[in-house]
């Protein structure tokens, strides 16, 4: 059987911290310009209901790989749109694997 491929779970906490770190504080800062108030306020909330959809994108997937776990399916988190599965299972295995040894001879 072939795996399910799905987003690799860093990816969502990349954006989310992102997002909540680093965009929402800049944004802050710029609201504190009274000539910008108004206008960034509904980027403001535009911004956070970005966040909420990511947070409940990402509690669907874990959903979804219960179910599969559940079913026996095998999962797949991917990096990025271009890598295969066998790919994935050579770099994994790069990973895992002990470092070669060197002889002396």
């Amino acid at each position: 059987m072939s795996l399910l491929p799905v987003p690799s779970h860093i990816h969502y906490e990349l954006l989310l911290q992102l997002l909540e770190r680093q965009t929402l504080p800049a944004l802050h800062n710029e609201m504190r310009q009274p000539h910008l108030t108004t206008k960034l306020n509904a980027s403001r909330e535009h911004l956070q209901s970005a966040i909420i959809n990511l947070r409940k994108a990402f509690a669907l997937q874990k959903q979804v790989e219960e179910m599969c776990e559940y079913h026996g399916i095998e999962i797949s988190y991917r990096w990025s749109l271009s890598e295969t599965e066998q790919e994935m299972g050579k770099s994994l295995k790069e990973i895992s694997s002990p470092p070669a040894q060197i002889s002396d001879a």
